[in-house]
Parts: C-alpha cells; structure tokens; sequence
C-alpha cells in the first residue's frame, strides 16, 4: 500500500513535471470538518492553463497512435494501483471533501472501476464497413480521438468523477487538460501521482488546480482544445456552452438535479425508507442525483414520513473520519447558509419539522439531518438543488398526478420509483422526463451503465459502453478499388 504521505502534491501536474504556478501563487486547501488547513497548493492561472494544453497537444500524437491494448494496459495497471491505495486515498478524500470515511472508500473502488472499466472498451472501438453504392467502392466508417480535451470537475466527488472523464478520454486515445475544484484538489493530484507510477507518458494528463474563470477562459478559448467536459451547475454550463461555441468545441455538461423520489402506496414501506436515506442522506445530500423531493401517495404518507424521520435522526453526525460517522460537514458555509434559507422559508409558507431543520451541535458546517412535511410547490426547495441533508415530502393521490409533479421542473437529471406493481413502475418510469430511472433502489451509479441527463440537467453520458463516444469523432472514407 502506497504510504499517505507519498499520495499529497502541492504542486500541479503540467507536462509530466510536478510544477508551481508561474506567479507563485498558493491556495489553501482545508478541512471542513474543523476548518484546518491540511495544506496548500498551486494557484494556477491563464498562462498557466495556456502551458498545459501546449503539452496535451504535444503529447497527442504519440498518445493517440498507440495501440488500443497499450492504452488499455495503461488503464488497467493504474486501476490497480488505485485498488492497492484505497485507505489512503479514501482518507485523504474525507479530509478535503468531509464525507464518512466508509463513503469515501467506496467512491475510490468507483474510480478504480471506471478506470478498469474503460481499460477494456479502449479494446472495443469499432469501426464499420458499410456496403457501397457501387462494386468498385467501399465504405469505411472509423472512430478517432477528438483530440485535447479540458475536463471541469466538481468537488462533491473528487475522485470518482475524475475518473469518469479521464478513463474513456485517455481509453479513446485523446490527451486532457483536468481542472478540479478549488475546494478538493489533493484527490485529483493523487490519482496523478498513482498514474505516474502506472507509467503515463508526459504531457497525456495535466492538472491545474487554480482559479476556476481564468482557467476555464483559457480551455474554452483555446483552439487546441475540441471537447470540454464538465460537471457541476446549470448557470455555469450555460456560460461555458456559449463560449465554447466560439471554437465549435464539442461539449458534455452534466448539471444540476431536482430529483423526484416517488413512494407509491404499494411499495415495501421499509425498502422505500431505506432507499430514500440511502439517496439523500448520501455526502450530507450534496449529490446532483440525491433525492431533492420526496413524492409519497396520501394513503401511506403519514407512515413513511414517521418512518423516515426516525431514521434521519438515528444517523450519526461525526466528522468524516471518526468511527461509525454516517454524515459529515456540509462543504463549506455558503452551503450552510443555503440550507437555513431553504428551510426558513418552507416552515414559512406551511412545512412542519419532524426532525433537525437547524445546524448541528458540533458547531461549523454539520448540519442536522432533516425531514420536512406538508412541502408545496411553492416553496423555494421545490424547484432549487438543496444540496443537503433535507427531505421534503409532497402527497400525491394518483399516478398521473405523481407523474406530473415529478416532472414540473427544468431539470431532468435522476429520478426513482418505489413500487411493488412492475407494470406501474415501467410505465411510470418511461414517462418521467429525466436520464436515469432507480426502480426500488435508491443509489444507481455505477460505470456499467450511462450517466447523464435531459433538460437542464445537460446533455452527454458518461460511464458504459456509451461513455467512450463523447470522445471520439467519426471519420468516413469512400475507397476507389479501380484506382491506380
């Protein structure tokens, strides 16, 4: 196991050299369990940016000229690698970030698995032979890397999603240019240290931790850079969509949420309670997928949210690395703050707190895990992404009704359906407007299938079969067999 120490950078990663930004300047990472500084780090800026994208383009065309195996076989052993440091890795995720040790392990097994998943599709990049209009013809369809591309990820999950861009990127054979959060860099600067060791050649991978404007400004102006993608807000995808258009980079946003979590009157009633903590409660609720509004039908409305509400007020606030913590600290006070106004003016327009609606004894960011009933559409949580651990119920009588209010918002990232009728369930979740669908279960994630959204929630997948298209562009060939 690679010892801790070994695994934190302050330095960013440009060009194969571990490298300070060029002005000197440092940012403070720090934890938000107690507000200590663990350490601080580069600041990047435009130049930067400017220089790391120079050594992607560098780097490209011997990168994406390499064999698919030998790309693949690149993948597998940082995989490994990443397998072999998990307890490390994992801590070092929960100081900076702040969720439950136990939590943080299983997204570094997550990393690991894109990684390892996308290590074998680098192997499956198929072309076609499509039959020719004329028998002195051929047809050829190929798929090549798109070229550099600038990956933005969040801070919510700074490893995983890491992962989830880099692995189907560098599988395709294209080089990145990687922004993490200002808030969670040291993850996304130890993958970089494991992938060194796995023997990445220079220049295919380079992350900048810095300013998020002027280096985002840089990637998006940048003609050397043909895809961006990003994870984080709608208003920021907005911004980042509409200048990319300027170079006609190709672009894959996945956005905001307000994920409806429908409880039918059917449904196991304890499964249900069980899947919807395991939703939201997730990271403190500052998921893009975690339930945001709870649907329940009238008849059973009363017995779920007294289950719900004693299993929300059972979970073990602590920080991140303390035994048995179930919630750790939101990520910073903003977020806090957010949370309060949220609440405030739900119980303002009618809500009743069954448990929490404050922060939490232990002072800073923690916060108490809450369940609210009596929510409207009118409140402002109906239609904002809470990111927290807050539980709005909603009554629904009939299914077209749950149907409707499920869908009465902009965003269409996840949604779940717990239901004991298959039929319903089917229907009901074919009709929802979103990407993803969990029927009975409250956590659906995983790199073997395609994640992503519709609506406000952005465009583009990532993880599956289907992941490793956003990085790859067609190329036709039209063949004269009568040439000479």
């Amino acid at each position: 196991m690679t010892p801790p120490d070994t695994l934190i950078r302050r330095q960013a990663f440009v060009g194969g050299l571990w490298c300070d930004a060029l002005d000197g300047r440092r940012l403070a990472i720090t934890d938000p369990a107690d507000g200590s500084e663990i350490c601080e780090v580069a600041h990047l800026s435009r130049e930067d940016a400017k220089r790391a994208i120079g050594c992607a383009a560098e780097a490209l065309p011997a990168w994406r000229a390499r064999p698919a195996a030998e790309r693949a076989a690149f993948l597998r052993r940082w995989a490994d690698l990443v397998l072999e440091s998990i307890e490390p890795l994992a801590k070092l995720l929960t100081r900076e970030q702040g969720k439950p040790l136990a939590e943080a392990r299983a997204e570094i097994a997550q990393a690991a698995a894109f990684l390892g998943w996308f290590a074998e599709e680098a192997r499956r990049v198929y072309g076609d032979l499509i039959p020719a209009p004329r028998a002195d013809r051929r047809t050829l369809v190929l798929k090549q890397p798109v070229g550099v591309v600038a990956a933005i990820t969040p801070w919510n999950f700074p490893a995983a999603m890491v992962a989830r861009k880099v692995a189907p990127a560098l599988a395709a054979g294209c080089t990145l240019v990687l922004k993490p959060a200002p808030q969670t860099p040291l993850s996304a600067l130890a993958l970089a240290v494991l992938a060194e060791a796995a023997g990445l050649p220079p220049g295919v991978l380079n992350i900048i931790p810095g300013e998020a404007e002027p280096i985002g400004n840089a990637l998006i102006d940048s003609h050397a850079v043909r895809k961006l993608t990003f994870t984080g807000s709608t208003a920021v995808g907005r911004q980042l969509l509409a200048r990319s258009a300027a170079t006609l980079k190709r672009v894959s946003l996945e956005l905001g949420g307000n994920a409806p979590f429908i409880v039918f009157a059917d449904a196991d009633l304890d499964a249900a309670v069980e899947g919807a903590i395991e939703s939201k409660f997730r990271n403190s609720g500052q998921t893009c997928v975690c339930a945001n509004r709870l649907l329940v039908e009238d008849s059973i409305y009363d017995a779920f949210s007294a289950r719900l509400a004693a299993r929300a007020k059972a979970l073990v606030v602590a920080p991140g690395l303390a035994p048995g913590s179930q919630q750790g600290p939101l990520i910073d006070q903003s977020a806090v703050d957010k949370v309060e106004a949220l609440i405030a003016d739900a119980v303002d327009k009618g809500a009743r707190v069954l448990t929490g609606g404050g922060r939490h004894v232990l002072g800073g960011t923690f916060f108490q895990p809450t369940v609210l009933t009596e929510a409207t559409a009118d409140m402002q949580l109906c239609q904002a992404e809470i990111f927290g651990p807050v539980a709005p119920l909603y009554r629904f009588h009939t299914e077209n009704e749950a149907v409707a209010l499920a869908d009465a918002t902009p965003f269409g990232l996840a949604s779940y359906v717990y239901s004991s009728d298959l039929g319903r369930a089917l229907r009901v979740g074919e009709a929802l407007q979103c990407g993803m669908v969990g029927i009975n279960v409250g956590a659906m994630s995983t790199e073997t299938a395609p994640f992503g959204g519709v609506k406000d929630s952005g465009f583009g997948r990532e993880g599956s079969m289907y992941g490793i298209d956003e990085y790859l562009d067609l190329k036709y060939l039209s063949l004269d067999l009568s040439a000479r």
